[in-house]
Parts: structure tokens; sequence; C-alpha cells
């Protein structure tokens, strides 16, 4: 018999009608800002399946806009995120993507440009109750869930880097939970994902960013 919560029944505190459709929305974008140095000053979201059908109705593109400037499930302020977005000077724009079909019916590409003028893009999927699924970085197919502390290097294909990032890791005395190689071919770009029990203090970025070849390194706390 599998187990089942009190959140599974009653799903997540939150603003909006669906725990798929805005609060999975939420965690979607609070994700994906965790991925690049603040602050934005432009993002861009494509919409796939039921969130580009539905998105006005269920409040999606006021989720995701919330989720980016940071606004937890229940904040009130989602209700408002238009607004508060003009306010800011953030530009932002909603695109529904009706050609694409084999995705997950609630996905969203998320292109977020920083005032250093980086941009990053992600893929992301509300799976349901308010749980959600980072499945793609600049392209290349990732996973990890932000249910535990996440960290996230961008390196080059070539041997000792898995070593050096796990030893970076257990020199903190911080256990390793998960961990994910994912490239884009045979020494070209790749991603390691370690998930941790426990939070990472932030020093390990700039250890691992000033090792030769890692392009980048991202730290996302649960």
């Amino acid at each position: 018999m599998s187990f089942i919560s009190v959140f599974d029944v009653l799903g997540p505190n939150m603003i909006g009608p669906s725990s798929s459709h805005t609060a999975g929305a939420v965690n979607v974008a609070r994700l994906a800002r965790q991925m690049i140095e603040p602050p934005l000053i432009r993002v861009e979201f494509t919409l796939y399946g039921s969130f580009a059908e539905t998105y006005h109705g269920h409040g999606t593109d006021k989720a995701l806009l919330g989720g980016i400037m940071g606004f937890a499930t229940d904040d009130v302020r989602i209700r408002d995120s238009f607004a508060i977005a003009d306010t800011a000077g953030l530009e932002y724009s909603f695109i529904p993507n009706f050609t694409e079909q084999d995705v997950h019916p609630n996905t969203v590409d998320i292109v977020m440009t920083n005032a250093a003028g980086k941009t990053l893009t992600v893929r992301g999927e509300s799976i349901g109750g308010g749980a959600v699924r980072m499945v793609r970085l600049n392209g290349v197919k990732i996973e990890f869930t932000g249910e535990y502390c996440s960290l996230i290097v961008m390196q080059r294909d070539i041997p000792g880097m898995v070593a050096y990032i796990t030893n970076a890791v257990s020199r903190r005395n911080v256990n390793i939970a998960f961990m994910h190689l994912f490239r884009d071919g045979k020494g070209g770009r790749a991603y390691t994902i370690v998930e941790t029990d426990d939070q990472l203090p932030a020093d390990i970025i700039q250890e691992l960013r000033a090792y030769p070849g890692v392009d980048d390194a991202i730290l996302v706390q649960a």
C-alpha cells in the first residue's frame, strides 16, 4: 500500500484555482529564477499543451510571472503580478505554442535575461499537486525537481570533471542523495546535477567556477 499524505489530498497552500496550472507554475518559475544571477530584466514564457490552452483562465500567466519574481504559491501578490512586474521594469511575454505536441501537457520554456546580459533557457513541467520537474537547460536534457538542494555544473565533457565535483561536495561534509550527468555529445557540453540531503554552502560555486573546464555553476536551494 502506498502512503498518501494530507498534502496529496488537499494540495498546496496557493493563490489560484489549480495546483497544476497555478501552484506548479509558480514553483517552476521560482526554480528557474535561482538558475541565473539577478536582477532579471526580461523573461519570455512559451507555453505548451493545457498551459497554452488555459493560461488566461487559470491564472498560469500571473503564477509564472509571480514565481519568476520570487513569490511563494500562497503569496497574494500573485494576483497583481503584471502590475508589480511593470513597476519593477521587468519585461515579459507569453507565447502559446500549439504545434509542438510531444511534451508534457503542463510545460513551459522560460528564457531569462539578466542585467549583465546573460541569457538562460530552461524547460519545466508541472506534474501535479504543485510538484514540478525541470527537464531542459539551454537545450540539453536534464532532470531535477527542486525537492533537494541541487548543484548544477555546466562543463566540458572531459576526464576528471565528475571526480572534482564530487570531491568538492564531500569536503563540505554534505551527503549526495542523487547525481546525474547529461551531455549533448562526447567531448561537448555537459551538465552534472548533484542533489544533496543538506544545503550546500555558497562558497562551492566560486570554487567550481574557478576550475578549468567548468563554464558555470549554479546552486538551487531546496
